[in-house]
């Protein structure tokens, strides 16, 4: 009896790594379907998934601690909340702040009173306190000052908050830092990676995120005496507040990168293929563009390139929308979209894109099973030397071209600081401490790798013990030919990065929208904007790029 035939669903080609994988264009990229906190809602609801509110310990200023749990996938989690009344002269979203207006821990479990007792004691010294493996995430937010005291002051005349406000700031708090994976001596991933619904990327982290939306809202009715309307509720979302401190990530997991990368480009291609659309898919598609249009009237920011880019968006759109109505009735109608959309401004091409995946969640929602990846790069030992040299030529010519010896392309050098352990990026050629600089410059590393074959046989093996400081390049780019998403093909230590466009890329992975940058360093950001409230699981899958009409 012969095997059954696998189905093969029909996809288009992939993106190229060489287009997709520049600074500029994942400095563009927008939240999907298959972002990590849309896909924990889709579990969450597939879970039937409630919300208990076991403890509610708050004074009348909204002081105090709560602890929420739930039951998901056969484990009990809790999030354990504290607030505190800090001095204004305190408040900051700096990494220096040492003082928060609210602390998290995400339990394993349902804590007994010993444990809310550690935790309420512990949570808000953060990075100075040390936690147990039952503890799998720690947190902090910030209150939007502003409009939590206008939300309250406006319950407690027996209205409702500004709606205008509630739209333009779109969260009551937002997070400094949502740390998991064994930081200051909580569980590591491998701990819960295997449990259902938690094994995604950041999947508890996310989980974490959304609970501190729903405590947000319940701490601002409680101190205002009075219910939100769940319209303005749902709209309030979680802010964040991200720095330099995640741009690294993406170099030093380059699997973990193809992964999503090879995820999200593989759904474009399947979309791409449909051969033609139904006439409630088409209405959908052009529901959601109108939709997009109206998000981006509704986005705003400081900055004036972030303001720039934002208004060409919204200057493109007219002819996004066009472009839809003449190729949806037609035949291969996301291939010809894509098509016709080439050449077009990077960030209404990613926005283009998020928004096809939107309606074809049957077709590639399954595809985010492959975003975690717990494989790391190797180094084949037995390669030959020519074969090395092949994979270069192929794949690193633009990095072998550059001339690191100009200040330009070498103009920048990245290390962690010993105060905070966390990733800094110095100008090389103005600041001290490149002496002490992280292996960041992928580029120049393989470049130096490339000129070190010149004229060399044998293998790699052989190479590498006469010159084990190539050892991280070799696995670089052995490791780029297996995986052809996982490298960032731009100088990370030129003077054109900018690291906010990897800020950008793994943010809108986790789900982000409304980016607000500050520099280019770092970037605040809104979560949840839109998301179910916490009895609203049952309709847990229509919120793309939420508008505040909607």
């Amino acid at each position: 009896m012969s095997a059954p035939e696998l189905e093969i669903t029909p996809q288009m080609a992939l993106r190229p790594p060489s287009t997709v994988m520049r600074l500029r264009r994942m400095g563009a990229m927008f939240p999907t379907r298959l972002s990590f906190l849309r896909t924990l809602m889709r579990d969450l609801s597939a879970q039937n998934v409630q919300v208990q509110r076991a403890v509610w310990e708050m004074d009348a200023d909204g002081f105090g601690h709560a602890v929420y749990t739930i039951s998901l996938g056969g484990y009990d989690y809790s999030l354990v909340a504290i607030s505190t009344d800090l001095p204004p002269e305190m408040r900051t979203d700096r990494v220096i702040a040492t003082a928060w207006d609210t602390a998290y821990v995400l339990y394993d479990g349902i804590p007994d009173a010993s444990e809310i007792a550690r935790i309420v004691a512990t949570a808000p010294k953060q990075e100075a306190s040390r936690y147990t493996a039952r503890d799998l995430v720690l947190s902090r937010a910030n209150k939007s000052v502003r409009l939590f005291q206008h939300v309250t002051d406006a319950l407690k005349r027996g209205d409702q908050p500004d709606e205008a406000m509630v739209r333009d700031v779109g969260y009551l708090m937002r997070t400094t830092a949502v740390y998991g994976n064994g930081k200051f001596g909580i569980a590591d991933r491998a701990h819960i990676a295997a449990r259902p619904c938690l094994g995604g990327p950041f999947a508890a982290e996310m989980l974490t995120v959304w609970l501190i939306r729903g405590f947000t809202h319940d701490l601002a009715e409680h101190v205002g005496g009075a219910p939100l309307d769940p319209r303005l509720k749902r709209h309030l979302g979680i802010g964040n507040s991200t720095g330099l401190g995640m741009a690294p990530f993406l170099v030093s997991h380059p699997r973990l990168l193809d992964s999503w990368m090879q995820v999200r480009e593989t759904a474009l291609a399947r979309v791409a293929a449909l051969p033609a659309l139904s006439a409630d898919q088409q209405q959908t598609i052009l529901a959601l563009a109108q939709r997009a249009s109206l998000h981006l009237s509704e986005w705003s920011v400081p900055d004036a390139g972030a303001e720039a880019r934002i208004l060409q968006i919204r200057h493109d759109w007219a002819r996004v929308q066009a472009l839809l109505g003449e190729c949806l009735p037609q035949a291969d109608p996301l291939a010809r979209v894509l098509q016709g959309s080439e050449g077009w401004f990077e960030d209404t091409q990613e926005l283009l894109i998020a928004l096809l995946l939107e309606p074809f969640g049957d077709l590639i929602d399954g595809l985010t099973e492959c975003m975690a990846n717990p494989y790391e790069a190797e180094i084949e030992p037995g390669m030959p030397l020519a074969d090395l040299r092949a994979l270069i030529a192929r794949d690193w010519d633009w990095a072998v071209g550059l001339d690191f010896k100009s200040k330009s392309e070498s103009a920048q050098f990245w290390y962690v600081s010993e105060a905070k352990q966390e990733p800094r990026l110095g100008l090389r050629h103005i600041e001290e401490g490149a002496d002490l600089e992280s292996p960041l410059d992928i580029a120049r590393q393989v470049q130096r790798l490339s000129r070190a074959l010149d004229g060399q046989d044998g293998i790699t093996a052989e190479l590498l013990m006469r010159r084990p400081d190539l050892r991280f390049a070799a696995r670089r780019v052995q490791n780029l030919a297996k995986a052809p998403y996982s490298e960032i093909r731009d100088n990370l230590i030129g003077a054109q990065c900018l690291p906010i466009d990897m800020l950008r890329c793994k943010l809108s992975f986790f789900g982000a929208a409304k980016f607000d940058p500050k520099s280019d360093r770092w970037t605040r950001i809104t979560m949840c904007q839109g998301a179910p409230l916490f009895d609203e699981l049952q309709a847990a899958d229509d919120w793309w790029l939420p508008t505040f009409e909607g």
